[in-house]
């Protein structure tokens, strides 16, 4: 846990008077930490430090284990709802042969008909790389057998030693 994470809270508090709230909106205004740490007391709640940085520390008395576990609950919602996107890459050359394009295109299609995301990929080996364009036109070769099932996200595009296209599966 580093030093942004930590919580200061009941006797680890050190400043001399906080700027108090309690759960629920209720504001006791300016008070010593230990009238606010008799306070939390009776309640039975804990005084968590809110922001130790404001002229005077604004503290909260709150059930910090409540707290906490509201905090998790919803983390674990939103991860619950997030997707995750699946990138399948497919390499090729700028030398494949007709019959290796429609294998490649066969596995394509399939991925985009399961939803995920398909990379391709055109390596360039040394001489091939005074001519980018022989490889675009592999690419731009690919793009209409599928297109129907698919949309281009990225256009052919040179980066490095490759030649990359990115399709994503239609809704």
């Amino acid at each position: 846990m580093n030093k942004k994470d930590r919580v200061v809270m009941n006797d680890d508090i050190r400043a001399i008077e906080l700027r108090c709230n309690v759960d629920g909106g209720e504001s006791l205004g300016i008070i010593s930490t230990d009238e606010a740490m008799r306070k939390a007391n009776e309640m039975g709640l804990d005084l968590v430090l809110i922001a130790p940085d404001a002229k005077p520390p604004v503290a909260k008395i709150m059930d910090y284990s409540k707290f906490k576990y509201q905090e998790e609950k919803k983390l674990k919602e939103q991860r619950k709802n997030q997707t995750k996107i699946d990138i399948k890459e497919i390499k090729l050359s700028v030398k494949i042969a007709e019959n290796d394009v429609s294998y490649k295109v066969k596995h394509a299609r399939e991925f985009l008909s399961e939803g995920k995301h398909v990379k391709f990929r055109v390596f360039l080996r040394g001489r091939e790389m005074a001519h980018p364009e022989a490889a675009k036109e592999v690419l731009l070769k690919i793009w209409p057998m599928v297109e129907d099932l698919g949309t281009m996200d990225k256009t052919p595009r040179f980066e490095g030693r490759y030649y990359n296209m990115y399709i994503i599966p239609n809704k």
